[in-house]
């Protein structure tokens, strides 16, 4: 890597510091975009992984769930993450396809896992992977593994129409290596890492609001439902955080060194 491209890598850094605590889709999306442009890939996603229920010694995916997920670009004709999602129903009925099992090597270490360099030949001929993947155009498959607890997980794939070089790989890991506060930061966002369950749709609209400057008032206004309703969902936002007041919340999200 050469000094041009880790200084490019450190001003994105830093631009993703300015987004405002809300914008975690954003700032996910503008770090995704720029990554896909210097390793070389065609579309990436980030998933924020939890272990639900680690003592099932008959689970070879050892309690582990995709708690959320977000594409870069939606690929047709599913719209938003549907083409994603659907691979991650499969992983929930524990439908083992070998390429399930790469994240759970080295589980609790900050790691990378490929397609091309680490499943066989012959998994590029299944019927999972064509109808997954070469079907759409993804030849190659990278991951970046990044581990937040022993049951929490940040990662980011990224999916190309061609082979991913060693040197890309290592360009992708050191870019998503230096900033734990992000990928805390976003496993915050979706009620993945503090909370005592993860956040329900609804109750991720309103925190988004709720880490701005927006009233209870306001909230109800902008989606459209009664007040009433947004203070319950704000109540059991609290709850789920363990905190009890808008300042404690965003003292999670602030708190990037914890």
């Amino acid at each position: 890597m050469n000094a041009t491209t880790r200084e490019d890598i450190h001003r994105v850094w830093d631009e993703l510091s300015d987004f405002e605590v809300a914008q975690s889709a954003q700032a996910v999306a503008h770090l995704m975009a720029f990554l896909c442009d210097q390793g070389d890939a065609s579309n990436a996603t980030w998933a924020g992984a939890i272990r639900v229920d680690g003592n099932r010694n008959d689970d070879p995916l050892q309690g582990w769930r995709v708690g959320a997920v977000q594409a870069l670009h939606a690929i047709a004709p599913h719209p938003d993450e549907e083409h994603f999602k659907e691979i991650l129903q499969v992983w929930d009925r524990r439908e083992i396809d070998p390429s399930f099992l790469l994240p759970m090597r080295d589980v609790g270490a900050f790691r990378t896992y490929s397609f091309r360099r680490e499943l066989p030949a012959d998994w590029f001929g299944s019927p999972f992977y064509e109808r997954h993947y070469g079907s759409v155009g993804t030849f190659d498959a990278v991951f970046v593994a990044f581990p937040l607890n022993e049951d929490c997980e940040s990662h980011f794939g990224f999916y190309s129409r061609k082979t991913f070089t060693d040197e890309e790989i290592a360009l992708l890991a050191y870019a998503l290596r230096g900033i734990k506060w992000f990928h805390r930061y976003l496993m915050l966002s979706h009620g993945l890492l503090m909370a005592s369950s993860p956040l329900t749709p609804a109750e991720r609209k309103v925190l988004q609001l709720l880490l701005t400057d927006a009233t209870e008032k306001h909230i109800a206004h902008r989606l459209e439902i009664a007040a009433s309703t947004v203070h319950q969902y704000i109540v059991g936002i609290y709850r789920k955080f363990g905190v009890r007041s808008r300042a404690g919340l965003m003292s999670l999200w602030l708190n990037r060194a914890g």
